[in-house]
């Protein structure tokens, strides 16, 4: 499993996540790319699944043909601080999501 940050998730939440094989856009050279040439990209070089606060990929995207799952991650802003709190159910979830589902993670109410 091949764990793409986008780059409007901030880097540091790769720390969150060190028992995975993570690169942010940035990392990989990819950085200003739009939607539909990352998902290629990411397929084409074997990322599994994108982690982004992007909630409007899903909309824009045909995400079954891409092959690649999508996380979503809701918090009031892209802040590490606001994101922090929604890893856990993140790490529970990258090992039961598959390519071509949208899954969001937030906390709401």
């Amino acid at each position: 499993m091949r764990i793409l940050l986008d780059e409007c998730v901030p880097r540091p939440l790769k720390r969150e996540l060190r028992d995975y094989e993570v690169q942010t856009v940035t990392e990989v050279g990819w950085s200003g790319k739009k939607n539909g040439e990352l998902l290629q990209l990411m397929a084409q070089e074997g990322f599994t699944i994108l982690l982004t606060t992007d909630q409007n990929l899903r909309y824009q995207q045909n995400l079954q043909q891409a092959g690649i799952a999508i996380v979503v991650l809701i918090a009031p802003t892209n802040r590490l601080t606001d994101l922090l709190p929604l890893m856990p159910g993140t790490r529970n979830l990258l090992n039961t999501i598959v390519p071509g589902e949208v899954v969001e993670v937030g906390k709401f109410g």
